[in-house]
């Protein structure tokens, strides 16, 4: 039970990419900041992902305001490697983090008298103790409380059924029949690696079939960067003519092509394209075999959506996740679908000033690029200036290597 107060201007909760952006800015405009991370270390969240996990933006785009990745972390920056990078981003930095702390709720504290709307004071509640602040910056993310379809029958399975969170890695799957639910990143590069780790069978149950893109997918990272205000229908034709010029139609083995175009579907919903890391080829020589979506389950049995039912080991299901925000705030008129934000970055709430939400976004162009956009936003906002934090992002000099840096 919380039963002490202290005070700070500014208190990021989340000490991801974006918690750990905004408050690095605001430390450079010398606004005193609080960061609380759930998890006992910095990048403890990455590290609890499968082993093989890479980011899916390349190393010179992905890398936060003030603090490059380190190149010897390679083109595509392995799950590990991201995670001491964050440390060693809040480190360089200096940042306030309070690990192993948890946030039960956050309220609005009261209000100057006859000042309208503007709080005097948000209230940040603990286990411990309750912070109080002028601003609070949500930075807890999209991908924060596993989320598992209510399946009929899912409590009768006699196999294993998990989320793709609990997962690790394929060596213990060697031998056994193994269904993945989910046609994301998550869920190709976990059938793949199951595939490849010899297990006896691996199918990928598909509710919508993703739009993939080429390995090397850095300059759709680019791409989207120039394209960002283009109309989605523009980059639905460009991307759909790549995707026939460079890739192969997997209809025949059970992958039809995207009913909608990649720009249109991420302009939605925020659904990224599919990186090819392997998934193409597996599927190609039947390695991977993808089948309809899964409905229901019964005892051994798995039911599809067209009627044909498996009778898998082991159930991953990659279904993605929820932010959690319903029950850290009472701003149910704030929240979307799944609990993500209808206002983020610099905009706040009339009812709730001062509040912000950052790093629920996944633009085509890189979450982790946002984070930095986001969080200059953030800190101008907050700050009441830009002057203060530019220098923060020093203007590349023509020709050089960082010219898609942030500034």
């Amino acid at each position: 039970m919380a039963n002490t107060h202290a005070s700070c201007p500014v208190v990021v909760i989340g000490g991801g990419p974006s918690g750990l952006a905004t408050a690095a800015i605001l430390r450079r405009a010398q606004v005193p900041v609080v960061v609380i991370e759930r998890s006992d270390r910095i990048g403890d969240g990455w590290r609890a992902h499968y082993d093989h996990l890479r980011l899916h933006t390349p190393r010179r785009l992905s890398g936060l305001p003030g603090l490059p990745v380190p190149r010897s972390a390679g083109t595509w920056v392995a799950r590990d490697d991201w995670a001491a990078y964050l440390e060693q981003y809040a480190a360089h930095h200096r940042l306030d983090v309070r690990t192993g702390t948890h946030v039960e709720r956050v309220t609005l504290g009261r209000r100057r008298p006859g000042a309208g709307s503007t709080p005097v004071e948000w209230l940040v509640h603990t286990r411990h103790d309750v912070l109080t602040a002028r601003a609070v910056v949500l930075a807890t993310g999209r991908n924060h409380t596993p989320h598992v379809p209510d399946w009929p029958g899912a409590g009768s399975f006699t196999g294993r059924l998990l989320h793709s969170k609990d997962y690790r890695d394929p060596a213990s799957y060697e031998g056994r029949r193994v269904l993945v639910v989910g046609a994301g990143n998550s869920g190709t590069e976990i059938a793949v690696a199951l595939s490849r780790a010899a297990a006896a069978r691996v199918w990928l149950s598909v509710r919508a079939a993703p739009n993939i893109v080429p390995k090397n997918s850095s300059r759709w990272q680019a791409a989207g960067i120039w394209a960002r205000r283009l109309p989605p229908a523009w980059g639905d034709s460009a991307t759909g003519l790549i995707r026939r010029l460079l890739l192969p139609d997997l209809s025949a083995h059970g992958l039809p092509l995207p009913e909608e175009g990649l720009y249109t579907r991420s302009a939605r919903d925020g659904t990224s394209p599919v990186h090819d890391r392997g998934i193409v080829a597996a599927v190609l020589d039947g390695r991977v075999q993808p089948v309809a979506e899964t409905t229901r389950f019964e005892g051994a049995l798995v039911h599809l959506s067209d009627g044909s039912v498996l009778a898998p080991d082991v159930v991953i299901a990659a279904t993605g996740y929820r932010t959690g925000l319903e029950d850290l705030i009472d701003a149910a008129d704030m929240l979307g679908p799944r609990g993500r934000p209808l206002i983020t970055g610099a905009r706040t709430c009339p009812d709730a000033p001062g509040l912000f939400f950052a790093g629920f976004g996944n633009p085509l162009y890189g979450a982790l690029y946002q984070a930095g956009v986001d969080a200059h936003r953030i800190a101008r906002a907050i700050n009441g200036t830009g002057a203060q934090v530019r220098s923060l992002f020093p203007r590349p000099r023509s020709g050089s290597r960082q010219t898609m840096q942030r500034t």
